[in-house]
C-alpha cells in the first residue's frame, strides 16, 4: 500500500510539474478568502455613530430596540435605500444635532425619558420623530402636555381653618387631622378659666389644605381672620 505525503508538508509536484493537492491549511485559507467564514460576533457588536461631528458608541442590540426606527434600519437592516455614508473611522454619518441625541440614545438603553434642564422638550420631540421612535414620541408629547397644564393652573393655593381648643385637646386634634389637612401654626390666647388649682390654657390652631385653583368656577382665598391670626402668630 502506498503512503501519502507526511502531514504538514507540501507534496511533491506530480508528473509533468503539475502541483499536487493543497494541504488542509492552504484549503482553509482559500475558503476564508471567498467570505464563506463569517467574522467573529464581537467584531459587529459595537457601532460607532458620528452625529453632527460628535461620536457616540453603542451596541447593535440597543440601537435596534425599536424595529421600525431609523437607527435599526441603519445598523441592523442596512440597505442601499438608506444611502448612509461612513467617515474615515468607519462611523455612520448622521447630520443631526448631537446635543439632543443623548436623550434619544439613553431612552433606547434603559427605556426612561431623561432630559437635562438646559434642553427643550420640543427639541427632543423633533429628534424622536426624525429617528421614528414612536414610543418616545408619545412619551415626550405627554410630558409637554402635562407641563402646559401645570403652567395654566398657576400657583398652588391653600384654604385655611382656625380651630379653638384647650391644651388637653391639642394632641388628639393634631393626630386626627385628615383629608389633606396639615398643621400650620399654634397661637396661645391665654387662660379662659380656672379649674381647681390649674389654669386651663386655650389655643388657636391654624390648619391648611391644598386647594385647586377653582371649585365650580369660584377661586377661594384664605379668610381675613386666618391671615390676621397668621400674622399675629408670626410675631409671637
Amino acid at each position: 500500500m502506498a503512503e501519502g505525503p507526511p502531514r504538514g508538508r507540501t507534496p511533491s509536484p506530480g508528473p509533468g510539474g503539475a502541483p499536487g493537492p493543497p494541504s488542509p491549511r492552504t484549503a482553509g485559507a482559500a475558503a476564508g478568502s471567498t467570505g464563506a467564514v463569517s467574522p467573529p460576533a464581537a467584531a459587529s457588536k459595537w457601532v460607532r455613530l458620528n452625529v453632527g461631528g460628535t461620536y457616540f458608541v453603542s451596541t447593535r442590540q440597543t440601537l435596534c430596540r425599536e424595529p421600525k426606527s431609523f437607527l435599526c434600519r441603519l445598523c441592523c437592516q442596512e440597505g442601499p435605500e438608506l444611502g448612509s455614508d461612513k467617515d474615515e473611522t468607519g462611523a455612520y454619518l448622521i447630520d443631526r444635532d448631537p446635543t439632543y441625541f443623548g436623550p434619544i440614545l439613553n431612552y433606547l438603553r434603559h427605556g426612561k425619558l431623561i432630559i437635562n434642564k438646559e434642553l427643550a422638550e420640543e427639541g427632543v420631540l423633533e429628534e424622536a420623530e426624525f429617528y421614528n421612535i414612536a414610543s418616545l414620541v408619545r412619551l415626550v408629547k405627554e410630558r409637554i402636555r402635562d407641563n402646559e397644564n401645570r403652567t395654566s393652573q398657576g400657583p398652588v393655593k391653600h384654604v385655611y381653618r382656625v380651630l379653638q381648643c384647650q391644651e388637653e385637646e391639642l394632641t388628639q386634634m393634631v393626630s386626627t387631622m385628615s383629608d389633606g389637612w396639615k398643621f400650620e401654626q399654634l397661637i396661645s390666647i391665654g387662660s379662659s378659666y380656672n379649674y381647681g388649682n390649674e389654669d386651663q390654657a386655650e389655643f388657636l390652631c391654624v390648619v391648611s389644605r391644598e386647594l385647586n385653583n377653582s371649585t365650580n368656577g369660584i377661586v377661594k382665598e384664605p379668610s381675613e381672620k386666618a391671615k390676621i391670626l397668621q400674622e399675629r402668630g408670626s410675631r409671637m
